[in-house]
């Protein structure tokens, strides 16, 4: 297989990428694209979700990935909070989004190819570009390459789902090529990513989240074969594997679940063998599913904690995740973590405090627009995403629960003040709270429970159809309960723990 990217039956090489990418820069620059400025990507893991990330870095411009399953309201605000002067889009993606786009904002649309189109049964008229907006393709076409000497880098503004209100852009400082180097280094030692040609890498997640899109874009600073996977399905991923002799992989608890639940016929079709590195994070992972993926992949998982903000900070292979059941691993080198109780002092070894921590070799960041939110989760030089935990007398690192809310599904984040923000708008709704339950495939799911103005008549379905007008369908819950009255801490404020409490219990798990 030639160094490049494979997509269903297309291929384009690094070197036609790279090429692309040159001129999309100077087409972008030619638009008023500098440093320092935004374009916006809401595209499937394609050739152009590599040329464009490449193209905004030449630049220094940040490449800004937004959630495909966004309403028009939510790409808006994305899209006027990080000040995008281009958008490019798949062209199903883009009509969807479209009144929500601000007339400002340069569009260039992608048709979308047959791999993906089939992937998500879209309609001939839904997968070509529309009248108006260039293409990508065209775009680069008629433009010459960027001249100008490359910017230094600030890679991708990932959107992250952070504790209140709406996402935040984590953007970074210009990144040196010293620590571009160093944080190469980490790709190798903890995600596996060399510059080795027999490396295959399969992409299976979508590259607006900031893991994969560090393991793609990591995948093709190192010029790897890289196979696209369209949409993720247990069997399909299987074939993919073993028709393309792939070697290594970014992968989510909820894709271990579903392959473990192909039928033992299906499994035995597929030749796994040439499997070396499987990385995974992003979610909780179960120790038995974790331990039964080993046994039937054998000693290639390995498993990284962090965050956007952070990059990796914990680490552990598949021998420590059997020696040590249910531990995110240890602290990696360079890393940094403290896990405090509420005046801040440290815990002693096995009490739960929450963690806070930072990843080595990563430039400094802020959110954009919002620094006072960057300065509230702060310890010194570390920051909390809000999770809570302990360390054994090893070093191991365990997490026990979320101090702040966060719901994580799937490898997705979700906040619940933005679910009940709009939720408490909804005519009949006195006060509400969302939260995360246990869910055996997605790690978590979303609870709302909600307590009626007295008379009021509404339902499941009818929460659901009010929230799902406008929010995506991800952030709908799958379980809503009514009560008259809920527990409340002595401020008025709903006591979530209570509400949340017996649905872990009954799981018997904390987290």
């Amino acid at each position: 297989m030639t160094a490049g990217v494979t997509a269903g039956d297309r291929f384009r090489s690094w070197a036609d990428i790279q090429a692309n990418a040159a001129r999309g820069a100077g087409g972008l620059s030619s638009l008023g694209v500098a440093e320092d400025d935004s374009v916006a990507l809401m595209l499937r893991n394609d050739f152009a979700t590599f040329e464009v990330n490449m193209a905004a870095s030449q630049l220094g411009a940040y490449a800004v990935p937004i959630n495909w399953h966004f309403t028009p309201e939510e790409a808006g605000y994305i899209l006027r909070d990080c000040g995008a002067k281009v958008l490019v889009a798949h062209a199903d993606l883009y009509a969807r989004i479209a009144p929500g786009v601000p007339a400002d904002v340069k569009v260039l649309v992608v048709p979308v190819p047959e791999e993906i189109g089939d992937a998500y049964s879209l309609p001939s008229e839904r997968r070509a570009a529309p009248v108006g907006p260039q293409t990508w393709d065209e775009f680069v076409a008629a433009c010459a390459p960027n001249a100008a000497p490359p910017r230094l880098s600030r890679g991708s503004m990932i959107y992250t789902s952070g504790t209140t209100g709406r996402p935040k852009g984590v953007r970074r400082r210009p990144s040196t090529p010293e620590l571009q180097a160093a944080a190469a280094a980490e790709i190798g030692k903890y995600w596996g990513l060399v510059a080795d040609p027999s490396i295959v890498v399969l992409m299976n997640g979508p590259m607006y989240h900031s893991a994969p899109a560090a393991y793609g874009m990591g995948s093709a600073r190192l010029g790897l074969k890289v196979v696209l996977q369209p949409r993720f399905d247990a069997e399909e991923m299987l074939r993919l594997i073993d028709r393309h002799g792939v070697t290594h992989m970014h992968i989510v608890p909820t894709m271990f679940v579903r392959l473990l639940r192909l039928p033992e016929e299906v499994k035995r079709q597929y030749d796994h063998g040439s499997l070396r590195w499987v990385t995974h994070g992003a979610a909780p992972c179960a120790p038995a599913v974790k331990r039964q993926m080993i046994e039937w992949w054998g000693p290639v998982i390995n498993e990284y904690y962090g965050a956007t903000e952070t990059g990796v900070v914990v680490w552990h292979n598949s021998q420590q995740a059997l020696a040590k059941p249910g531990t995110v691993g240890r602290v990696v080198e360079g890393g940094l973590m403290r896990i405090v109780d509420e005046q801040g002092q440290d815990v002693k070894t096995g009490e739960v405090g929450e963690i806070y921590l930072r990843g080595p070799h990563l430039s400094e960041f802020t959110y954009n627009n919002d620094d006072a939110k960057r300065r509230e989760i702060a310890l010194g030089e570390l920051m909390t995403v809000g999770d809570v935990g302990y360390r054994d007398a090893d070093g191991y690192v365990f997490l026990c629960d979320r101090k702040r809310d966060m719901i994580i599904s799937g490898g997705v984040n979700i906040y619940p003040a933005e679910i009940e923000s709009v939720l408490i708008q909804m005519p009949g709704v006195r006060d509400c709270a969302v939260f995360g339950i246990p869910d055996e495939e997605f790690g978590e799911q979303i609870c709302a429970h909600i307590e009626p103005l007295p008379g009021a008549m509404i339902d499941a379905a009818a929460v659901r159809a009010f929230l799902g007008q406008h929010l995506a369908r991800y952030k709908v819950p799958r379980v809503v309960e009514f009560a008259a009255a809920m527990p409340r801490e002595d401020s008025g404020k709903i006591f979530k723990r209570k509400l949340r409490a017996p649905y872990w219990e009954k799981a018997g798990r904390t987290i």
